[in-house]
């Protein structure tokens, strides 16, 4: 089994590299003299349609990852990613998870984010359009005649709509349209990103909490029999049968092990508190629910820890940080057509009088029409120096872009190796807590019948105390680190249908334009 793991963890590396790589072909070069604006907006679009379609993921596919069993592939599914906290099979876990997707306070700023770039996104979907304002007014004035005037009063009358729009003849504004739409796409990323790190932090701080009751219940019941053998030894000295040397060793190592209490109590009010605060209440609400000790989730089979063929799609961090770039490279396309003229048409139609008729009239009727063309001639280098910083921003999210990737190579091979890893060791606990036991068993009896003295006793107490601590700490730490592998693989977020379905809508209509 830790063969065919250290193989996926190797193919797990090559196809997400693999992506990286081809990534890496699309880098945005500066611009130079000889590039034409029709040059660079068909680099920029072709790089645009490679990222957003995702062909870096079907070229890591030809690396197919191999399964550590025949049944890998099936069950690490994208349903079993999106909800993984279902097989551990622990209801007061999966309670807490959906709560917090509900409740959480970073979730719900997230949420907002994405509200704030869909109106954005409308904004700049409004700028295609013509703009119509209605101006109307009523005014009236008096000129003495001392001043040249009439010595009467004048009203003016005025109806009218006023009309704007600009032609994108050049995409400016429609490249515009697709940055907002990138913009949007990567907080829908973010949102799902705080989604996978949320479920991920309530899983793990919950195993916390059921390792660190089942650690307290460990060490008061060593306490217990510990103080058995404080009293044992003390009704011996009082008896005259032994000297004060075994009791005094019995007594400071229950006190050792009492010392030990305080500070796991401790731990478990605050990862209580850190519960409550990633569900959205207020710390101590859940001492009631959490305080009966429970069981450390487990996984309902090892079938689970493996690579799905799909895995790094999953995530969303590197989908924001694919969006991110086409978003930037539309900026860039944006400000490429600052270089070329802009066409305008401007006009107003309306009605206007005054003492000398009416609004409604024939001769009181206005229109005005104004085509207008505007072209830079000379902005001392400002368009094309903001042409660069639009391209070095494209290069720097590209960097940003593989870096994430190459993170994720590290993470999912560090979570992997460290649940085989972590297997291995949980088995040399238990042999080593079951030596210990028989150990203690076997001192407790020669000491009973004069064969060994009591520092035995005491130091295979000691060796039982701490393996059975590290037994369960190690059991914590194998749920743990299949969460973190679930979050490596980007499980534990659901697309929110609706939205993504008017998204694609939206977009499809605006690419039929």
């Amino acid at each position: 089994m830790i063969k065919k793991l250290t193989l996926c963890t190797i193919s797990a590396l090559i196809m997400l590299t693999a992506g990286a790589a081809f990534a890496a072909k699309a880098e945005p070069k500066p611009s130079s003299a000889v590039n034409t604006s029709a040059d660079l907006s068909a680099e920029a679009a072709s790089r645009d349609i490679q990222i957003k379609n995702g062909e870096w993921t079907m070229l890591a596919q030809l690396y197919p990852v191999p399964a550590i069993s025949d049944d890998i592939s099936q069950a690490l599914t994208p349903e079993h990613l999106a909800s993984w906290w279902n097989v551990f099979n622990d209801p007061m876990m999966t309670e807490l998870i959906l709560k917090s997707l509900e409740s959480n306070r970073d979730l719900a700023a997230a949420r907002a984010r994405v509200t704030e770039a869909r109106a954005s996104l409308g904004i700049s979907q409004a700028n295609l359009l013509p703009w119509l304002d209605s101006t109307n007014f009523w005014n009236n004035e008096r000129t003495p005649v001392q001043a040249g005037g009439s010595g009467s009063g004048t009203n003016l009358y005025k109806l009218g709509i006023d009309a704007s729009w600009e032609i994108d003849v050049f995409g400016g504004q429609r490249a515009s349209v697709r940055a907002q739409r990138a913009t949007l796409e990567a907080q829908y990323a973010a949102l799902y990103s705080t989604w996978t790190s949320l479920a991920s932090e309530v899983a793990m701080n919950y195993i916390s909490l059921r390792t660190l009751q089942e650690r307290l219940a460990i060490a008061q019941y060593n306490l217990s029999l510990q103080q058995d053998t404080v009293d044992i030894q003390q009704s011996k000295v009082d008896s005259g049968l032994s000297d004060s040397l075994a009791l005094k060793q019995a007594q400071y190592t229950m006190e050792q092990t009492r010392a030990s209490i305080p500070s796991v109590e401790s731990s478990i009010e605050q990862t209580m508190n850190a519960l409550a605060i990633l569900v959205g209440e207020v710390p101590g609400t859940l001492e009631e629910k959490l305080a009966a000790k429970q069981p450390i989730p487990k996984l309902s089979g090892t079938e689970f820890i493996g690579i799905p063929a799909n895995a790094v799609r999953q995530r969303p961090d590197i989908r924001q940080a694919e969006r991110q770039l086409v978003a930037q490279l539309a900026r860039k396309k944006s400000a490429q057509a600052d270089l070329w003229p802009k066409f305008y048409l401007t006009g107003s139609i309306g009605t206007e009088a005054g003492n000398w008729g009416s609004l409604f009239s024939g001769p009181a009727k206005l229109y005005s029409f104004l085509p207008e063309i505007s072209w830079p001639i000379f902005h001392a280098g400002a368009i094309r120096n903001n042409i660069k910083v639009q391209g070095a921003k494209a290069e720097q999210l590209l960097a940003a872009y593989e870096q994430t990737v190459l993170t994720a190579v590290g993470e999912v091979r560090d979570s992997l190796s460290a649940n085989v890893k972590e297997y291995e060791r949980n088995e040399s606990l238990k042999r080593g807590v079951e030596a210990a036991q028989t150990a203690l068993d076997i001192a407790n009896d020669k000491y009973a019948n004069g064969l060994v003295d009591f520092t035995n006793v005491i130091n295979a107490q000691r060796s039982l105390t701490g393996l059975s601590e590290e037994y369960v700490i190690s059991q914590g730490q194998i749920s743990t680190n299949a969460v973190a592998l679930f979050k490596a693989l980007g499980g534990g977020w659901q697309p929110m249908e609706e939205a993504e379905k008017a998204l694609a809508e939206a977009a499809a209509k605006q690419a039929k334009k």
